[in-house]
């Protein structure tokens, strides 16, 4: 018996030791993207294609906010024999209503309208490896996103001003969303009150709309990847990792800076932002969608270094991380910067409309 008990705990350390390395193995669909047969696409004129959609098209009812908000979900979907998701998993969409949608769209409920695409995303796979498999996954995503975009341009956009909203998997694919559909495009350049690129990297070098420098601006482009402070190394870790759209479309490894927004400071800058000035973080998961989260204000304190956010580690309990092995490697349910962006979002929507 005392052998037998050795073996069983020799085989539990393996298994804790291997964890991570036994999960993704499940996670990976083990077909090629080439002779994949992804699902069904989405069709964004039914209300089914959508996470949120407002209730009036075009022109805002009464007790609607002034602005539309153009919002590109982060990863709920794990994976596994799926290199993307299809529309309607019960999972990915509990995870969505649950924890994605009050946390980080809920910031921008009261500035605007919420338009928010169900989208075949990548499986979380698909960010933890840089196989080329997991960049077509990426890639293919992308399409349903512009899609998307294209229809509430000519169904709902109308004139309003709006805001570009996208987090995590969704911040990437929003990102080439703004280089390609905003960026080149007048008309929609002079609604936009700004883009917010959250927990996504972003090259430094020739971005696709100036940098938001100040909170008093509007058309600006918000982008931040966050780490403890505390976690020295965390940061180069994440940068060499990253990938981002070329010129061509395709996803690459980061060359040189990536820009840092601090949204305490609602600046891309490398000046300190003390706890004293934290506006408020929120834990929202569970809450329903329309519900005003309790703000937790002087929780953290964040500098941008090196091209990323370093950000003190949170005094309440309700703020940090906690889940599963899978849920830890997704956006947390909890957003240390919600009344942040929202007052970010207002002061620009509010830049906008005197300009």
């Amino acid at each position: 018996m005392g052998s037998l008990a050795v073996i069983v705990a020799l085989l539990a350390l393996a298994v804790l030791a291997f964890r991570g390395d036994l999960i993704r193995y499940a996670l990976d669909p083990k077909t090629p993207f080439q002779t994949y047969r992804p699902p069904a696409a989405p069709d964004y004129a039914e209300r089914k294609a959508w996470y949120l959609l407002s209730t009036g098209a075009g022109t805002p009812a009464a007790e609607e906010p002034p602005a539309d908000v153009f919002f590109v979900a982060p990863t709920t979907f794990e994976g596994g024999r799926q290199w993307n998701e299809p529309i309607g998993d019960a999972k990915a969409e509990r995870i969505f209503r649950r924890v994605m949608a009050p946390n980080y769209a809920g910031p921008f409920a009261r500035i605007g309208r919420i338009f928010a695409p169900r989208y075949r995303q990548a499986g979380l796979y698909s960010l933890l490896t840089l196989r080329d498999d997991a960049k077509d996954a990426r890639r293919f995503a992308y399409g349903d996103v512009a899609t998307a975009f294209r229809y509430w341009r000519d169904h709902d956009g109308g004139q309003r001003p709006f805001i570009v909203v996208g987090v995590e998997q969704g911040g990437t694919l929003a990102a080439r969303l703004v280089a390609e559909e905003i960026a080149p495009n007048a008309a929609l350049r002079a609604r936009l009150a700004g883009a917010y690129l959250i927990e996504t990297v972003v090259p430094a070098t020739h971005p696709a709309l100036a940098p938001c420098a100040r909170r008093e601006e509007a058309g600006c482009l918000a982008a931040w990847a966050s780490v403890p402070s505390s976690e020295i190394d965390r940061g180069k870790i994440l940068l060499a990792r990253a990938l981002v759209w070329d010129a061509g479309g395709d996803l690459v490894n980061l060359q040189g800076p990536a820009l840092c927004f601090n949204p305490i400071l609602g600046a891309t800058t490398d000046e300190p932002a003390p706890a004293r000035m934290h506006a408020g973080a929120a834990n929202a998961t569970g809450l329903e969608w329309g519900a005003r989260p309790a703000f937790l204000a002087r929780q953290v304190s964040a500098q941008c270094d090196g091209g990323v956010l370093r950000v003190s580690s949170p005094k309440s309990a309700s703020l940090k991380t906690a889940g599963s092995w899978t849920e830890e490697r997704m956006v947390p349910g909890f957003n240390l910067f919600y009344a942040d962006l929202e007052n970010d979002a207002r002061a620009r929507l509010a830049a906008l409309t005197r300009r």
